[in-house]
């Protein structure tokens, strides 16, 4: 039996955003005026607001050969308030805009806003507004983040100092990894028919790439220990490639430690096996999702004992440059090899 099928052209534009966004529900005090109007209202009262946006294109940022329509809509929301985090905020509301073509149905759009509904809920923010149109082809993602912070506790990536403590949370490199599994078995199911892919039951590789979360958890902590970071910023492009915009943007140098930089069990064996470096993976692999930030010393005993937080190397004077200490103890300058946009 097929799968019902309904032509979004047969709704029309207003349409489509009416039954794509009629059961939204604000969760937020700040969101006046939703979907439905000429433009949102929000008030953030008397708070600072976060503004931040992110364009996901089919073919360059995902592959819809092994990416699921429900978690792209989930991932596509986290990975704008990922960024809201980043600055030290909370993020309360977003737009979603698409360019879809006709070879998207109605059922398939339902599926990627489920996906966007559930990162909603799980984060607390609502969707507010947006905009649809057509594509020639592919499927074409852009979100806008917006946030509230209290006045004057948003961090910067400019702001780190010398002697600050360089941290990351979580786990680093599982998402590469997790790409260059998807993509072994997309090449081997193209080529040899009737051959089904086998991902190995390496499920949090796949789920690093295909669902990321947010690192609200931190976030929150530093709000308990009454911690602001000297800087911060979310790791999209491989611990190193966002090391140096630090260094580079705050005038300073870094030294990192390879045995401090944290690669999860699972990653680890993978790479192994794959006969590739764990700690390149992390270095230059993006899409983690996690946060690296500079904090002051006086903070250390705030950190040490905090699960999910590494401190990672120190920053230093920006003469000195950005270095890399091998288990070896060997040093080796740091150099940005991170996913880049436009190396396609």
């Amino acid at each position: 039996m097929s799968e019902e099928r309904t032509e979004i052209s047969s709704l029309g534009e207003f349409g489509l955003i009416e039954h794509l966004t009629k059961n939204i529900e604000h969760q937020n005090a700040s969101t006046i005026l939703g979907v439905g109007d000429d433009a949102a209202v929000i008030d953030h009262f008397g708070k600072q607001t976060v503004i931040t946006t992110d364009l996901l294109i089919e073919g360059v940022h995902f592959d819809l050969m092994y990416t699921p329509l429900k978690h792209l809509g989930y991932k596509s929301v986290v990975v704008n308030v990922s960024d809201i985090y980043a600055m030290n905020a909370t993020p309360t509301q977003i737009t979603l805009s698409l360019a879809v073509s006709n070879r998207f149905s109605l059922e398939a759009l339902e599926e990627f806003y489920d996906g966007v509904y559930v990162a909603c809920e799980e984060y607390g923010v609502d969707l507010v507004g947006g905009d649809t149109t057509s594509s020639n082809k592919g499927f074409v993602i852009s979100v806008t983040a917006i946030g509230e912070v209290a006045p004057d506790q948003f961090v910067k990536r400019s702001t780190a100092k010398p002697n600050d403590l360089i941290c990351v949370s979580g786990y680093l490199g599982g998402a590469y990894l997790g790409l260059l599994l998807l993509e072994r078995e997309k090449k081997i199911f193209l080529e040899t028919k009737g051959v089904q892919p086998d991902l190995e039951n390496r499920d949090y590789i796949v789920g690093r790439l295909l669902k990321p979360e947010a690192r609200r958890d931190i976030i929150e902590f530093f709000e308990k220990e009454k911690i602001v970071p000297t800087a911060m910023m979310d790791i999209s492009d491989g611990l190193s490639s966002e090391v140096l915009h630090i260094c580079k943007q705050s005038g300073v140098g870094a030294v990192l430690y390879e045995d401090k930089i944290p690669v999860h069990p699972d990653a680890k064996e993978f790479a192994y096996k794959l006969e590739i470096d764990p700690t390149a993976c992390a270095l230059s692999g993006g899409e983690d999702y996690e946060l690296l930030f500079t904090l002051a010393q006086s903070d250390y005993d705030k950190i040490k004992d905090v699960n999910g937080i590494r401190v990672v190397g120190y920053v230093t004077e920006a003469a000195e440059g950005a270095h890399i200490i091998t288990r070896g103890g060997n040093k080796h300058q740091l150099t940005a090899q991170g996913w880049n946009a436009f190396s396609k």
